[in-house]
């Protein structure tokens, strides 16, 4: 793992101000640079539903998956993609409208803010900060394209890992929207 890039790209983004399932992604950096890969997926996808940190998450550790040789990645790791994979409907990720680009996501409107004080009257709001239609669909949009841009990763850590293979297959699939299943 490079971790000046790692640390550089991790520290860019304002994982305090981000929420995940269970409160606010303060301990994300942490999670990622000791590979914590179980405890990540309880944050970034909880009943279906993906959180703020979603993309981030993916968009760091898929970055570093590329550079990691087939025999280094862990089953707990491809677990991580599946749940995320797990929550998106493929076939509705052409029918709404997600924000321009990935950064825009973080922009102060989707912010929640430093102070964790109110965060319970904040979760209480009808559209709680950063959870308006078009930036929740966005952590899903960009999820999806994130993984999907990650299929030639995955597609060679599979032909070179025989244990995560069947694993890597059943994200493969989920990855494919119905029409492509069809034409299989």
């Amino acid at each position: 793992m490079e971790l000046n890039s790692l640390t550089h790209l991790t520290n860019n983004i304002p994982w305090q101000r981000l929420t995940t399932a269970y409160g606010r992604g303060t301990d994300i950096p942490q999670l990622i640079q000791t590979g914590q890969y179980e405890e990540l997926a309880n944050l970034i996808e909880h009943q279906s539903t993906l959180w703020q940190t979603t993309p981030w998450v993916l968009l760091i550790l898929l970055q570093e998956l590329s550079k990691q040789k087939p025999e280094q990645v862990s089953l707990q790791e491809i677990q991580l993609y599946m749940a995320v994979a797990s929550a998106i409907n493929v076939d509705e990720m052409d029918s709404q409208n997600a924000v321009e680009t990935m950064n825009e996501l973080l922009d102060e409107k989707y912010l929640w803010p430093e102070d964790e004080e109110d965060d319970e009257l904040w979760w209480e709001e009808e559209e709680p900060r950063g959870y308006e239609q078009e930036a929740f669909f966005s952590y899903f949009s960009y999820s999806y394209l994130l993984l999907k841009d990650a299929i030639p990763v995955f597609t060679a850590i599979m032909e070179e890992n025989d244990k995560l293979a069947p694993a890597i297959q059943e994200l493969l699939l989920m990855l494919q929207s119905e029409g492509e299943r069809a034409v299989e």
